[in-house]
């Protein structure tokens, strides 16, 4: 249970926040994060296993438990504002094969943005956290340009 509760947290980390995965990467953590993150849910393995709860149920809820504070995904936000609000852009990124690095890039960038604002999913619809991050995302448009 340990290594496919580490295995999958790996997957949704590489799939839903890149900017984590590279941050961890040229830290070389990864490793740590994962067992620091798999180590504290098994308590609530052992506890559901004792509950007899199925294997599948046991890895939803300890995921669910383990990624709570990386959603909603910053970098999937910003990729959605880029498409919508920036589609040349977008489309000039995808094409030259750029596009995740910069997105990656973008969310580092507006960090202190998502910070103050305390991104999360009851203020991701924010009009005013919106229109910060979209400022961001323009400037570093025009010096990627």
């Amino acid at each position: 249970m340990y290594q496919q509760l580490k295995e999958k947290l790996w997957s949704f980390i590489v799939h839903n926040n890149p900017d984590l995965m590279f941050n961890l990467q040229d830290e070389y953590k990864v490793t740590e994060y994962l067992e620091t993150k798999v180590s504290a849910v098994m308590p609530m393995v052992m506890t559901l296993l004792e509950e007899g709860k199925e294997g599948y149920a046991i890895l939803e809820l300890c995921m669910n438990e383990m990624t709570a504070e990386l959603k909603p995904s910053r970098y999937h936000y910003i990729a959605a504002i880029l498409q919508a609000e920036f589609p040349e852009d977008y489309v000039r990124l995808r094409e030259a094969g750029q596009l995740s690095y910069q997105t990656v890039l973008i969310v580092d960038k507006c960090k202190a943005t998502f910070d103050v604002f305390n991104f999360g999913e009851e203020n991701k619809t924010d009009p005013a956290l919106k229109e910060m991050l979209h400022v961001e995302i323009l400037l570093h448009l025009k010096q990627d340009k």
